[in-house]
């Protein structure tokens, strides 16, 4: 692991975006709610929440950080499912991995609860948009 001891604690924020692509009828499942598996937005947003406290269990040489906030966003556009999640800490070191965590498990959830509806689902585009705080300051994503 990378040393942070020196590191202050300063407030920290960091934006990851992940997109699902789906079939008009998939889409049209998910927002009636009527998936065999539930309602799967509200489970993509709790496993998204879930995920992001556990990134230090599953990526090496991640830091464990205190998470002061998690937000997990869904907006359906025509065929796709953008989610993008927000964490926010007061630490040595940046959310970044946990805001990608975030949003991919959200997507991989997504794609478990319609899997058998929708056997063209794809999950891409995951990225990290935007990260605030810490010596490096402010940082956004030219191209959203």
């Amino acid at each position: 692991m990378v040393d942070i001891t020196d590191k202050p604690a300063t407030a920290r924020e960091a934006v990851a975006r992940a997109k699902v692509s789906l079939s008009k009828s998939t889409v049209r499942l998910i927002t009636e709610r009527g998936l065999p598996k539930g309602d799967a937005i509200e489970v993509a947003r709790l496993a998204g929440i879930m995920a992001a406290k556990q990134t230090a269990q599953l990526i090496p040489l991640c830091h464990p950080i205190p998470i002061s906030s998690v937000v997990i966003n869904c907006t359906i556009e025509d065929e796709l499912v953008c989610i993008e999640a927000r964490v926010l800490t007061n630490a040595s070191t940046g959310p970044e991995m946990e805001a990608m965590t975030a949003a991919s498990v959200a997507a991989l959830t997504l794609y478990d609860m319609v899997k058998s509806v929708d056997r063209d689902v794809e999950i891409r585009d995951i990225c990290l948009l935007e990260k605030r705080g810490g010596k490096s300051g402010h940082w956004k994503r030219k191209t959203q």
